[in-house]
């Protein structure tokens, strides 16, 4: 057991350093878009104190953590501060190409809702979410990831504004949405970040996404673009076979001989290694751009995963400029499983889903403020890995958790629960919850009369 921890004592040795570097290195990449040092000081604070050891993120909570007498400079950073957290955002995807280093790169699309209670959250309204697992009222944000062989960080996210909710013009003005801002879907809007991750420098071949991004034009646009792609489609899709019969996928895959299945590993978990059965059968491509030559298509084919005791079936339609062979598609599928992981990363560990933010602006700073702390982390985790002394069998490589249970116990300032500080935040705290509450019911009142 000594030997082992030696082992994880150099391990947070390593770490420290590297999230040393990494986060001092994120923080001088966006110090020219803060209009004073005071609110970039302010918000290398608030960047670490995502990770802090606390029940809630938010700027109440942060603020009590980060010993601050109110939430005040917090709440200034989100809403009204100088700050070009667009230019913000691309100077970290640059930082985060450069970490890379040139590797091959999967871009990952997904979506992930917050549910509210307000329709007056900017973006929030009744749609479906699978965060929420149905329709309800919620936000959805559209995010791109970058996933590596060892890494997955996430590089853009964009608001989903609902038609209604783009069109109503007093919310917009009340919640600060830019004018050049107008209703886009989902497909249009990860176009766009593709498109800009590119124009970043980011070194990609293939993109992943699931049902939701299947679109036929959202496939030509990334044709265009040079890059292969792997989306899931549903069982009852419709493709059309090299004599010019279509096809639902799951009848379309009846055409596979037993003998034709072919039984990958797709990863490890903490049951062991996951292993499917996978088949694949040429398509016609339907999603031939204008400047493309028909004859010119490249790899067109449906792939057919199943699961080897349930006989569970998933399929996906893949295109590829070259030709690929079947493990190459599989690879390229099961990064698209890595933006899952960033999700709960981000929710578990960096806020994504408490920021409790209602306006543009707050928002946008608070998801980057999110995006900008698991990125570090996720960074941090690959070089602790591929730096460190080799491990012993019986220890799993690092991973973000334990890295955060490291930073926690030996980087991070830990939050101040002195006894006049939280007496001083008890007591703030219930006054302002008390004029909240006589607002609301004299608001309440208002609205009763006839």
């Amino acid at each position: 057991m000594t030997t082992y921890q030696d082992q994880v004592a150099a391990e947070a040795t390593i770490a420290g350093a590297a999230w040393g570097k990494l986060f001092g290195a994120a923080m001088d990449a966006i110090a020219g878009c803060f209009a004073r040092r005071e609110t970039r000081a302010t918000a290398a604070e608030m960047i670490a104190g995502l990770l802090a050891e606390v029940d809630t993120r938010n700027c109440w909570t942060l603020a009590e953590a980060l010993g601050h007498p109110g939430p005040h400079r917090l709440q200034h950073l989100l809403s009204r501060a100088r700050f070009d957290h667009e230019r913000a955002r691309e100077e970290i995807a640059r930082l985060i190409v450069r970490e890379f280093g040139g590797q091959d790169v999967v871009l990952v699309a997904d979506e992930t809702g917050d549910a509210k209670s307000s329709t007056d959250c900017v973006g929030a309204g009744r749609q479906y979410s699978g965060a929420i697992k149905g329709v309800g009222l919620c936000q959805v944000a559209v995010h791109l990831a970058a996933v590596t062989a060892s890494v997955r960080v996430v590089i853009d996210r964009v608001l989903y504004l609902p038609k209604d909710w783009a069109a109503d013009e007093e919310r917009r003005e009340a919640a600060g949405v830019p004018e050049e801002i107008m209703f886009a879907t989902k497909l249009r809007q990860t176009a766009a970040m593709v498109e800009n991750a590119l124009r970043l420098g980011f070194q990609a071949r293939w993109f992943a996404g699931d049902e939701v991004y299947c679109g036929r034009d959202l496939r030509r646009n990334l044709r265009e673009l040079g890059l292969g792609y792997a989306v899931g489609v549903s069982h009852t899709y419709t493709v059309t076979d090299g004599t010019g019969h279509r096809w639902k996928a799951r009848q379309m895959i009846n055409k596979v001989l037993p003998h034709q299945w072919m039984r990958m590993r797709t990863g490890h978990g903490t049951k062991g290694t996951r292993e499917y059965d996978w088949a694949w059968l040429d398509v016609r491509a339907d999603d031939t751009p204008d400047n493309q030559a028909a004859d010119g298509e490249g790899t067109s084919v449906l792939v057919a995963r199943r699961h080897r005791y349930t006989g569970e079936l998933s399929f996906f339609r893949c295109w590829s400029p070259e030709p690929a062979t079947l493990a190459q598609l599989v690879e390229v599928i099961c990064r698209r499983w890595r933006i899952e992981e960033t999700f709960q990363l981000g929710k578990t560990f960096t806020g994504l889903d408490e920021g409790q933010v209602t306006c543009w602006n707050s928002w946008m700073r608070w998801s980057l403020f999110s995006l900008v702390a698991s990125a570090v982390l996720g960074l941090t985790t690959a070089a602790t890995t591929t730096t460190g002394p080799a491990g012993p069998a019986r220890l799993v490589p690092l991973t973000c958790p334990e890295l955060v249970r490291i930073l926690r116990a030996f980087v991070l300032t830990p939050p101040v629960r002195d006894a006049e500080h939280t007496l001083y935040w008890m007591a703030w705290r219930r006054h302002h919850q008390a004029v909240a509450r006589a607002c609301h019911q004299r608001r309440h009142a208002l609205h009763d009369q006839p």
